[in-house]
């Protein structure tokens, strides 16, 4: 039986952000309490950094810009993004994130997903199944849509080998 969720500050932000090397990227922070029906990730990208062009497509997504600033594609519009936006990625919806020179900080909120099933093809399905464990990302197991991406959309971990 699972424990019961307790309420209350998981995290500040201030202390999670403040003081960051300028080179310093990726997940500085998740929400990893047992029984959620949420995940929430704090990520920072550094100057120039970028999520490629992705949509998700089973998911709508909060984004809070905690630090920095940068531009966000939405449906191929370029939209300005400060500390303190409040961003709503519906699913569906065609998005980008890059970082502007003094880097970006966000947090990204969505619902809980299942853990991604990586399978090996079966001979009725022809061919050899192909290695994409380079576009797995290390730190919460999702697959990178986009064969050139270098960063995972959900956590900004870097993805192997990129």
């Amino acid at each position: 039986m699972a424990p019961t969720p307790r309420p209350g500050v998981l995290a500040l932000l201030t202390e999670l952000t403040g003081d960051l090397p300028p080179d310093r990227a990726g997940a500085l922070w998740r929400l990893a309490e047992e029984s959620r029906q949420l995940d929430a990730n704090l990520v920072r990208l550094p100057a120039g950094g970028r999520i490629a062009g992705h949509v998700e497509p089973d998911l709508d997504v909060l984004l809070y810009v905690a630090a920095g600033d940068g531009v966000l594609e939405l449906e191929g519009r370029p939209q300005d993004v400060v500390a303190g936006s409040v961003v709503w990625l519906p699913r569906g919806s065609r998005r980008a994130l890059r970082a502007g020179p003094g880097g970006l900080v966000q947090l990204s909120v969505h619902r809980r997903r299942p853990g991604l099933a990586i399978r090996t093809a079966t001979p009725s399905e022809g061919g050899d199944a192909a290695c994409l464990l380079d576009r797995v990302c290390p730190g919460c197991g999702r697959l990178a849509a986009e064969s050139g991406a270098r960063y995972c959309s959900r956590c900004g971990e870097a993805l192997p080998g990129r």
